[in-house]
């Protein structure tokens, strides 16, 4: 564990491994059988996906969660000692997270996520997540259980937090903890009846001066301080195959562009471009955009 060296980004929770299956449509009709192409499994979920976005733009890395004594927890082990990404595990006894994601042939993917694995008692260890925020200039927190404990000891360490509410409808309460504590949120519009009105109750009740909410081809909708903004979708570099991780992509580059000191409209952009980029890699694949393709002029910017 970092003692000496600071941690530009310490993220908490989403590690885990998914089974990806390509099949001809979504939603999928009842057939009592499909042939699809190789089912293949690899590690990289949410948490994975942000540590291994921000590392790759040059940010110094740390990745704490629970993962299991199996054969999955040995795939999060090699991707993270394959990107160079310190990682913190304690262990769940239940096993590694998992989930099968179903991807249609224009990019869409469903997510079945296994929920056997956490336990109510689950916890991060308090003394090990205080010693690595007081390293720490920001701590990214992964939707899943029991990253909501950790929230408290991350506020007491005075690091700036952010986390992504994901497909949230904004009624849920498992997500209030997530969605009020943290300084940036993230979120997608995708169950939103009224975007605007659900960033603005972030805001309002909790303590995020900045909600980004994705919108896919749509571009995202910025709230800062009040002032709602656009932020047209970028040109993807490639054809469109798989959404998976688009939005981790975003928020990596998003807060790469904060730590930089960008303001929240350029950051915003950054994410576009990441978000487009990682659009065009299959979900089998754990590439992320790198640092001197999201600054490249040949990224283009953000369509008007």
């Amino acid at each position: 564990m970092p003692t000496d060296t600071e941690i530009d980004v310490l993220v908490l929770g989403g590690a885990g491994v998914d089974s990806i299956v390509y099949v001809p449509e979504l939603p999928l009709p009842y057939a009592d059988s499909y042939m699809v192409p190789a089912i293949e499994t690899r590690a990289g979920q949410t948490g994975d996906f942000v540590a291994m976005g921000v590392r790759a733009l040059g940010l110094r890395t740390h990745h704490i969660d629970l993962i299991g004594a199996d054969h999955e927890g040995d795939l999060v082990r090699a991707l993270h000692r394959e990107r160079g990404i310190p990682f913190t595990e304690a262990l769940q006894s239940n096993g590694t997270k998992r989930a099968v994601n179903l991807v249609g042939p224009d990019g869409r993917r469903l997510s079945l996520y296994d929920n056997s694995r956490a336990q109510g008692t689950d916890r991060l260890p308090r003394a090990t997540v205080e010693a690595l925020a007081a390293v720490s200039r920001h701590a990214h927190v992964s939707l899943t259980h029991p990253c909501a404990f950790a929230l408290p000891t991350l506020r007491a360490a005075g690091v700036s937090i952010s986390t992504d509410l994901h497909d949230w409808d904004g009624a849920e309460p498992y997500h209030e903890a997530f969605a009020h504590e943290a300084d940036l949120v993230f979120l997608s519009t995708a169950a939103l009846a009224d975007p605007e009105k659900t960033m603005r109750q972030i805001a309002a009740r909790g303590r995020a001066r900045t909600v980004v909410a994705t919108a896919g081809a749509e571009g995202a909708h910025l709230l800062v301080d009040g002032v709602l903004s656009h932020v047209p979708a970028a040109t993807p570099p490639a054809p469109v195959v798989d959404s998976n991780g688009a939005g981790d992509a975003f928020a990596a580059a998003y807060l790469f562009g904060l730590l930089a000191g960008e303001p929240p409209l350029r950051c915003a952009r950054y994410g576009a471009i990441a978000g487009a980029y990682a659009c065009t890699v299959p979900a089998t694949r754990t590439d992320v955009i790198g640092r001197e393709r999201l600054l490249s002029p040949v990224a283009g910017p953000p369509r008007a």
